[in-house]
């Protein structure tokens, strides 16, 4: 039997709201990375597909319209609870205590956009590796 260090990271649900950001990392992330995505355009899309299968991780940006990612991840910790998978986010706002914040809210870390498609689903992973070497 493994343990959780040596687990590997395998799934993922991205939510995005801009079309091509999401096809950029599903290729990313599927092709160069070797994992699988579900992609999501909307908070409520990301509900339903955390509803039917939860992921080993998700990717979630910050700035969406509708529901901020920070406002999603609440949402998201009030109806899964310890169920819930790591969050990660991704963001164009980089300040530190914007960080910070992210990971006073719950977050596993904070991907910076625009972000390089060739090492994304190794900072994913880094990421992962990190939180369950914690736990």
């Amino acid at each position: 039997m493994t343990n959780a260090t040596e687990k590997k990271l395998q799934t993922i649900v991205h939510v995005e709201d801009e079309e091509d950001i999401r096809t950029v990392t599903r290729l990313a992330l599927e092709d160069l990375g070797g994992l699988q995505v579900t992609s999501c355009g909307t908070a409520d899309a990301a509900i339903a597909a955390l509803d039917r299968s939860m992921p080993d991780l998700i990717l979630m940006d910050v700035m969406m319209p509708g529901q901020t990612g920070p406002e999603l991840l609440a949402r998201l910790k009030e109806r899964y609870g310890p169920a819930l998978s790591p969050v990660v986010f991704m963001t164009a706002k980089v300040l530190q205590k914007e960080r910070q914040s992210y990971e006073t809210l719950g977050c596993l870390g904070t991907i910076t956009k625009p972000f390089d498609p060739l090492n994304l689903a190794q900072e994913l992973s880094t990421l992962w590796q990190k939180h369950h070497a914690a736990a």
